[in-house]
């Protein structure tokens, strides 16, 4: 008999999660989006790679300036990506790490320009739509119509609109905000056919054993069989069921469209009619707003519609009327 016989083999300790582990379940943990975490997820990632995988607690304030000096110089990304990358190390550096490191309130916040949105003409909208079909053709349609923004609009539940009143209710917008937006008479039809779809897909869906959505917070803990109910169904479901990422082990779900679809949708959409303008599904909220306040409405109501937090936001689109300083004529048009 070996010497060794009946003895259990030594096990050590467990292994401490990975960086990129721990930085996910902390944002899981304070119910950040996934796409959130999905993109700070790769911020950090990036950083480790950029300064030869070493561990950023062994790196200082001179390598976040460097990586996101790199961005800046030689990637030459906007300021606005710019400082997600910021967002995303200092998140990692304060949260995960837990370091207390008085330079991270140093590093410089690169300055965002202020832009003007590109904004459609009522007519340019029009030909817009007509080049699109099917979903893809209402998804802009309720753009244009209500104000939402992309993933606002894909994540739209079924218990969510509400066709008496002729409204829809946005839950955990942009800032984790609800609001509420008008559901435009002439898309009820189409939106209703459009649920009378979503339900022959959820039904075949339970039919095979699936049909459990996602839910947000703890409310598939609280109630179990929530995430089969029609209300709690995306009424833009995607063509195929897939893993999510949240489940441990992954569930299969039906998730919404994906917001590239749109994307991709829109854009050669725009191509077709030919529009020099650069166009994307947030230009339709951007024409949106514009068009309200060209009819009369007050610039609150489109804030509140809108969901901005400050009606400064809000007040860009007077400028896109040339209202204000240069409505005025000109000149060289009284000779």
């Amino acid at each position: 008999m070996p010497a060794d016989a009946g003895i259990a083999p030594f096990i050590g300790p467990p292994r401490p999660p990975r960086l990129l582990d721990q930085l996910r379940t902390h944002l899981r943990t304070r119910h950040y989006s996934i796409r959130t975490e999905q993109v700070y997820v790769d911020w950090v990632r990036r950083f480790i790679k950029f300064h030869g995988f070493q561990h950023p607690k062994d790196l200082g304030p001179a390598a976040v300036e460097a990586f996101l000096s790199h961005l800046a110089v030689e990637r030459n990304v906007s300021a606005s990506t710019q400082n997600q990358a910021k967002a995303a190390l200092l998140y990692l550096y304060k949260q995960v790490l837990a370091l207390s490191l008085p330079w991270l309130d140093d590093v410089v916040q690169a300055k965002v320009p202020r832009r003007l949105p590109v904004v459609l003409t009522e007519r340019e909208v029009r030909e817009l739509l007509l080049a699109l079909h099917g979903p893809m053709w209402l998804i802009a349609s309720l753009l244009y119509g209500t104000g939402m923004r992309v993933l606002e609009c894909l994540r739209l539940r079924v218990k969510d609109v509400e066709f008496s009143r002729r409204e829809i209710v946005i839950r955990e917008g942009k800032g984790n905000k609800d609001r509420v937006t008008v559901l435009p008479e002439g898309l009820v039809p189409a939106l209703r056919t459009q649920l009378s779809r979503t339900h022959a897909v959820h039904q075949k869906d339970l039919a095979a054993g699936f049909g459990d959505v996602f839910l947000p917070d703890a409310l598939a803990t609280k109630f179990p069989n929530a995430g089969r109910a029609w209300g709690w169904q995306y009424v833009f479901p995607a063509a195929n069921r897939a893993p999510d990422p949240r489940g441990q082990p992954p569930v299969e779900r039906r998730h919404h469209v994906f917001p590239e679809s749109v994307q991709r949708a829109v854009r050669e959409a725009a191509k077709r009619t030919s529009c020099a303008k650069p166009v994307s599904p947030h230009v339709l909220r951007h024409s949106f707003a514009t068009h309200l306040l060209q009819a009369g409405y007050d610039i609150r109501t489109v804030q509140e519609l809108l969901g901005h937090a400050d009606v400064s936001t809000t007040m860009i689109y007077t400028h896109v009327l040339n209202r204000g300083g240069r409505g005025v004529r000109s000149p060289l048009d009284a000779l």
